[in-house]
């Protein structure tokens, strides 16, 4: 069997996982929130979101990006 090549680090796909996974690293590098500030938490996602506008499944499902986004935030309990 033979063993699969390596994968860049930041090599992206068009799919809600890779941009999942995007997105819990650029939130991570928010730094914490105060989580009674609803304003700070909407400005940091819409930043996030932003941020990430040029990856390949922001470019090709726009309009699930903001899902995606709110379903890692519960994830990530944010």
């Amino acid at each position: 069997m033979r063993t699969p090549p390596e994968r860049p680090p930041n090599q992206q796909f068009s799919n809600a996982d890779s941009y999942g996974m995007a997105f819990d690293e650029a939130w991570g590098r928010i730094g914490s929130l105060d989580p009674a500030d609803s304003g700070a938490r909407e400005a940091a996602l819409v930043g996030v979101i932003s941020a990430l506008s040029d990856h390949p499944f922001a470019l090709k499902e726009p309009e699930l990006v903001r899902q995606v986004a709110e379903f890692r935030l519960r994830l990530l309990k944010a």
